[in-house]
């Protein structure tokens, strides 16, 4: 038996202010059911609108994360999400009534808490993971950010950060296993530079900000009278540098807090993808950025592998396919079936450009028609169909009705389509009821579902 999802057993609430709204912020975190994801509701707003965290709803990575869904926005997530994930928590409703999730202490500490106030409860149905098969990678060269992905049986992160600070330095981080993120990176608070905050106090960019929730790095000799002005900048009697460089507003937790509230953030923005994650992580200068285009990519790359099939493989060669299909060039549209069982069929369709209809579609940007990939998928489900019977050159398939047909990519010459066609009901009398999906290179095409008649020819 696999590990079995998990939410909270009851609705537990904290309440602060969001560190760039200044705004108080009443969060509630609520069970939820199987399957659900974990998604935020705007209960300030009319019809109190949801916002999965789906990383497709990125739209902003500038000092913290934020979401948007059909105009409405919940911000500064990555902290409560790292604080769901690092417990093994899949299914969480979380009611917020202003935009910010609120900044508490800067870490994830205090989400934690509340979490496990509300106990954790194991669910009925499996985790359902999205497991690393191959590496992924994402870099911004120039600027020296990588992150990569490998396959691994857990889920593991090490983290470096590099800020070409005197005071920082370069520092790692490292969790390698997720139960070690309460104890290990939860704690670890939000940082930024001095200038940084002079820039975003003196732009009322911090309403919210507090002394208690950051740390500031000083990585530069201040004068007297200039942290004068910046204590009553920040609405503090006075501030120091201390001999670490950071301003003496808090003692550090951990000598490398830095790096590991940089893993804290991988963590919750990784969140994002939807699933919890087997494989390895390893990031090099992340950030949001960063962060949420790797989890883009990840996604993405998921998706491929989920689709992924083994093209090397022949179950049937094109003549095999002429013994169970009537039809002959130009219109036997399937080269070789590469999967067969009694329930599901996967062919291949390779698109050459010395095929004839590019002379006329279209001769200066060829493409492969719509409707014949939706024949060739017809034709790969036909395949499905007659391989039950013992004389299949003795029955035809017509066409009853196509339905739902999608394009979602256009195909071109040298493109390998693979056609993936299931039964959405039990072929009977005669009827068979399809569903099918095309992809090049791991990505949908196009799909459809069919319905067609079986009959006795000869």
């Amino acid at each position: 038996m696999g590990e079995k999802q998990k939410t909270i057993s009851k609705e537990v609430s904290l309440t602060d202010i969001g560190l760039h709204t200044g705004q108080k912020v009443n969060l509630t975190f609520c069970p939820a059911q199987e399957n659900f994801g974990i998604k935020f509701q705007r209960i300030d707003l009319e019809d109190h609108p949801i916002i999965e965290a789906n990383v497709d709803y990125v739209s902003e990575v500038q000092r913290g994360t934020t979401l948007t869904k059909n105009g409405n926005s919940v911000s500064t997530i990555e902290h409560s999400l790292a604080a769901l994930t690092g417990l093994g928590i899949d299914n969480c409703l979380i009611k917020i009534d202003a935009q910010e999730v609120p900044i508490m202490d800067g870490s994830s500490t205090p989400f934690v808490n509340i979490l496990k106030e509300a106990g954790i409860k194991e669910q009925d149905s499996e985790k359902d993971y999205l497991i690393i098969k191959e590496p992924i990678k994402f870099s911004i060269e120039d600027q020296g950010i990588e992150l990569i992905a490998l396959p691994d049986d857990h889920f593991s992160v090490k983290s470096m950060i590099d800020y070409d600070s005197p005071v920082l330095g370069q520092q790692h981080a490292s969790m390698e296993n997720i139960q070690d993120f309460e104890d290990e990176i939860a704690s670890s608070r939000t940082f930024c530079f001095l200038h940084e905050l002079e820039f975003l106090a003196q732009n009322n960019l911090i309403k919210g900000g507090d002394l208690s929730n950051a740390i500031v790095v000083v990585d530069k000799v201040i004068e007297k009278e200039r942290l004068n002005q910046i204590a009553q900048l920040l609405g503090k009697p006075t501030v120091e540098v201390t001999s670490k460089g950071i301003l003496d507003n808090i003692e550090l937790r951990h000598e490398n807090e830095a790096a590991r509230h940089k893993l804290l953030d991988i963590v919750g923005d990784l969140t994002l993808v939807g699933k919890p994650i087997k494989g390895k992580i390893i990031a090099t200068k992340p950030g949001h950025g960063p962060n949420t285009e790797f989890a883009k990519l990840i996604k993405k790359r998921s998706k491929e592998m989920e689709t992924k099939f083994d093209v090397s493989k022949t179950v049937l060669d094109v003549e095999g396919i002429k013994k169970i299909l009537p039809h002959r060039p130009p219109m036997l549209m399937v080269d070789r079936i590469i999967e067969l069982s009694p329930d599901k069929v996967v062919g291949v369709k390779n698109v050459s450009v010395n095929e004839d209809l590019f002379r006329g579609h279209f001769p200066d940007q060829p493409i492969f028609p719509g409707v014949l990939q939706v024949e060739a998928m017809a034709q790969v489900g036909g395949v499905l169909v007659l391989s039950q019977f013992e004389d299949p050159e003795n029955y035809l398939t017509y066409f009853m009705k196509i339905d739902k047909v999608k394009f979602r990519k256009m195909v071109v010459p040298g493109d390998q389509i693979v056609f993936e066609i299931s039964y959405l009901t039990p072929y009977r009398r005669g009827v068979a009821h399809m569903a099918g999906k095309a992809y090049v290179n791991g990505t949908l095409v196009t799909e459809a579902e069919m319905m067609a008649k079986i009959d006795k020819v000869k």
